[in-house]
């Protein structure tokens, strides 16, 4: 299940695991709703949807994607029993509502180490949390294809997803420092175009930020090709697929380090992590990073062999269907060793 009011990667997380999951044999229904101005309604609404529907067919178990359609699951599988599934992407957006769908929910899935701390510390039960890698759909994202056309200026790509701190106002304040460099951002709404504008004209860089608005999906490989650096620097812990897309297209990535991007990206190594709001390390990471063709291209070689290891779609499916396997045929209790005490029930005492 998915309810979310901005399409982008997490529809495409949800359709990716779907396909993958299918692509193993299982039966797999995807609900989606979008979010509506009042939020009682919408739930409501959704809630009997999936009653209704549920009424008829009954699933073995429900997978929701983030906090509104976890609390629509849980409401709705109430009446029939059907366990239910979470996954946050990143805990902290409404850590009330959130903290409820944890502590009910059969199973909640941690994307890396650092949710699944958050997630603890909201006393979630940790024998029910499990963690489970992001995925990549590799047959889009490699390194090998069309680029992006680019100028002479060596050129630093982000992404801007709406309903997350992107800290894209710290990569335009980084720029004055670099002449040689362009800011390509795109995924802004209008109101953050003009905002961004007015903060690149403001510091004279107006020339070298592209403000390209939403890119369609199947172009995004091409985007993330033409970068010579890929930039995800917020402020505050996000769940973000562009680190490991960008990754993936052999990409060096230069992130915060807060959150899940302490686990896609690892420093020195597939890319580089700076503290957050930090502008002068910002800037001393970018002019190193863009300096050395070395550091970039084992950069990058790295980053893809990581993708493929760990984070391609088959792989992830795999681990998914371990965990729910856990959860529907969860395995015997182990036999107690018998002592010198009588056992209840009986009147034999056992013999060592």
């Amino acid at each position: 299940m998915s309810a979310n009011d901005v399409p982008g990667w997490r529809d495409a997380h949800v359709r990716d695991l779907a396909g993958a999951l299918r692509a193993r044999g299982h039966d797999v229904t995807v609900h989606h709703r979008r979010h509506a101005e009042d939020d009682e309604l919408y739930l409501g609404d959704f809630v009997d949807e999936l009653r209704t529907e549920w009424a008829g067919s009954l699933p073995d178990l429900v997978h929701a994607h983030f906090w509104r359609s976890g609390l629509a699951a849980l409401l709705a599988a109430q009446p029939f029993g059907v366990p239910v599934v979470q996954s946050f992407h990143g805990f902290g957006q409404r850590v009330d509502v959130e903290r409820l769908v944890g502590r009910q929910a059969a199973l909640v899935l941690a994307g890396g180490e650092d949710e699944l701390l958050d997630l603890t510390a909201a006393n979630v039960p940790r024998p029910r949390i499990g963690l489970v890698a992001r995925g990549v759909d590799v047959d889009l994202f490699h390194p090998y294809g069309r680029t992006a056309p680019r100028t002479a200026l060596r050129r630093v790509v982000t992404v801007v997803d709406p309903l997350l701190d992107n800290g894209v106002a710290d990569l335009v304040a980084a720029l004055p420092r670099l002449p040689d460099v362009e800011l390509v951002v795109a995924g802004a709404r209008a109101g953050d175009v003009d905002r961004l504008g007015r903060w690149a004209r403001k510091l004279g860089v107006e020339d070298r930020v592209q403000l390209i608005g939403p890119v369609a999906r199947e172009d995004l490989p091409a985007l993330l090709r033409s970068a010579d650096v890929v930039a995800c620097v917020p402020s505050r812990p996000s769940w973000d697929a562009l680190p490991l897309e960008a990754m993936a297209c052999g990409v060096p990535v230069i992130a915060t380090a807060v959150g899940g991007l302490t686990d896609a990206v690892i420093d020195g190594v597939t890319g580089v992590l700076v503290p957050p709001r930090d502008l002068k390390r910002l800037v001393r990471t970018l002019r190193l990073v863009l300096d050395d063709t070395t550091l970039r291209t084992a950069c990058g070689i790295a980053a893809v062999d990581r993708v493929h290891a760990r984070h391609t779609w088959p792989d992830v499916a795999t681990g998914m269907e371990r965990l729910y396997r856990g959860l529907l045929d969860p395995p015997a209790p182990a036999q107690r060793r018998r002592s010198g005490r009588a056992e209840a029930g009986t009147g034999e005492v056992a013999r060592s």
